[in-house]
C-alpha cells in the first residue's frame, strides 16, 4: 500500500521585527500629513488604520506619539487624535525664529566645519537638486530639512541644532503649500542658493555665510507671506 504524502501546512507569514510596524505607520501618516492628503483638523481613526495596515493598535499609538512630538498631530481632551492645525496667525514669530536659526547655524558651520561635514552636506544637496529636478515635493521637503540640519550639525552646537530641526519640522507643511503654489516646479534659485552657502562654508567665510543664509531665509519668508496674503480671502487649497 502506497503511503500518501502528507500535506505541507502553509508557512506562517513572516513577523515584522520590533519597530518596523511603528516605522511603517509613522512614514505613511507623515507623508499623508505633509502632502496635505490629510488636511489640518482631520481625525485619525486608530481602528481603521489597524484594519487598513493589518496590525495591532500598539505600533499605531507609538507612531502617533512620534508624530505628536514633531507637531504634526494633536491629542484632544477626549483622547481622540487629529492632524494638527497650522497656526497662520502666529507665523511671524515662527519666521523670526527660523530666520535667526538659518543665520546662526550657517555662521557656525563656516567656523567649525570639517571635511567630513562638507562631504555630507554636498551629498544632501545633490539629493535636493535631484528632487527639484524630479518635482518630487516630499523628497524636496525631506532633503531640504536634512541639508539644513547637516549644516547645523557642522556648527557643533547641539542646542541650536535641536531648535533648528524643530523649526524645520514645524515648517514642513508651510513649505508644502509653498511648493504647491509653484505647481511643484521649484525655481532653480533655491538650488543655486544652497550651492552658494556650501561655498561660503567651505571657504570658512563667516560673513558671507551669514549674509547668504539671511538672504535665503528672507526670500523664502517673503514668498510664503505673499502666498498667504494672496489667498487670505479664500480657503487655502489643501
Amino acid at each position: 500500500m502506497t503511503k500518501q504524502p502528507t500535506a505541507t501546512a502553509p508557512a506562517p507569514a513572516p513577523e515584522r521585527k520590533r519597530g518596523e510596524g511603528v516605522k511603517l505607520v509613522y512614514e505613511i501618516l507623515r507623508d499623508d500629513i505633509l502632502d496635505l492628503v490629510m488636511p489640518p483638523g482631520s481625525p485619525i481613526d486608530e481602528i481603521q488604520l489597524a484594519d487598513r495596515l493589518s496590525m495591532s493598535r500598539t505600533p499605531i499609538r507609538e507612531a502617533l506619539v512620534r508624530l505628536a512630538g514633531e507637531g504634526l498631530v494633536t491629542t484632544l481632551p477626549n483622547r481622540s487624535t487629529v492632524v494638527a492645525n497650522i497656526d497662520f496667525l502666529n507665523l511671524h514669530t515662527f519666521f523670526d525664529a527660523l530666520s535667526l536659526m538659518y543665520r546662526v547655524t550657517t555662521r557656525l558651520a563656516a567656523e567649525y566645519r570639517t571635511e567630513e561635514d562638507l562631504q555630507i552636506i554636498r551629498g544632501l544637496q545633490g539629493g535636493f537638486a535631484k528632487a527639484v529636478e524630479d518635482r518630487d515635493a516630499l523628497a524636496m521637503i525631506a532633503t531640504n530639512r536634512a541639508f539644513h540640519a547637516a549644516i547645523a550639525e557642522a556648527g557643533r552646537n547641539p542646542y541650536y541644532t535641536a531648535l533648528f530641526c524643530r523649526l524645520l519640522d514645524e515648517g514642513r507643511r508651510i513649505l508644502r503649500l509653498y511648493y504647491k503654489s509653484f505647481d511643484d516646479r521649484l525655481p532653480e534659485q533655491y538650488v543655486t542658493e544652497h550651492d552658494q552657502m556650501i561655498a561660503a562654508i567651505e571657504a570658512r567665510d563667516i560673513a558671507a555665510a551669514d549674509r547668504l543664509a539671511s538672504q535665503h531665509a528672507d526670500q523664502i519668508v517673503k514668498q510664503i507671506q505673499q502666498m498667504i496674503a494672496r489667498d487670505r480671502r479664500r480657503p487655502l487649497e489643501l
